[in-house]
């Protein structure tokens, strides 16, 4: 087992059998130890948020691959905190891709004089670079087109994905009266050219609120695994 690729929230080691080895770590993202998914840089540490991770990680893979939409995940073992998963390629440098239901976050800070924290929005879906010294700038389809990182209809195959993987996800949520706000995927594609949904699903990845009230990581976990 190699390493990789050291993250801010997993490493990546390379596996004899041609997979990679996801190595979940207590790191989350955030500004001045608070937790924020929309931060491009580690903020805090939570012990046991690695374990959950995963294990949010698995439920919903295992749902999304079931929905017939296709993922990277392969298997995964708790007693080590590893997910392994098949060997796929970032388009660019990397980029994020983030599915709102309310204004929160980074949208209203940049679109606050037009929306009210907490509107409603219809599954708006953003995508952002992966670069830490830029603030993980935005991008549009036309620009991730001209600049060959991909293509309209791969863009289009994103964008319905990644609203179908969020339904899947807020419903789950919904039945145990959680509220998402917003989440965050990546995507990729395989060694065939086809668009897979790659890296987590979990708790450190998304907003949820209960009651109006924010639900952190640790606390979405717990609730979220007490009422199944």
């Amino acid at each position: 087992m190699e390493l990789v690729y050291t993250g801010k929230t997993k490493n990546v080691y390379s596996l004899e059998n041609g997979n990679y080895l996801l190595k979940f770590k207590d790191d989350c993202t955030g500004k001045d130890g608070v937790f924020d998914p929309g931060e491009n840089s580690v903020g805090l540490t939570i012990d046991g948020v690695g374990d959950v991770n995963l294990r949010m990680s698995i439920y919903f893979f295992e749902k999304v691959n079931n929905a017939g939409i296709k993922t990277h995940f392969v298997n995964a073992n708790l007693d080590d905190t590893t997910m392994e998963v098949v060997p796929g390629k970032v388009f660019g440098n990397g980029l994020e891709v983030i599915c709102r239901h309310k204004a929160v976050g980074s949208f209203t800070r940049r679109y606050g004089e037009y929306i009210a924290e907490g509107s409603d929005l219809p599954q708006y879906v953003e995508m952002t670079f992966k670069n830490d010294e830029k603030g993980d700038p935005l991008v549009t389809k036309d620009a991730l087109s001209a600049l060959g990182i991909m293509t309209e209809v791969q863009y289009d195959e994103i964008k319905v994905m990644t609203q179908k993987i969020t339904k899947i996800v807020a419903d789950d949520l919904a039945d145990k009266g959680l509220v998402l706000y917003d989440i965050k995927f990546e995507f990729g594609y395989d060694n065939d050219g086809n668009v897979m949904l790659i890296d987590e699903i979990a708790s450190g990845n998304m907003r949820v609120y209960k009651n109006g009230e924010y639900v952190d990581p640790m606390t979405l976990s717990k609730l979220f695994f007490a009422a199944k």
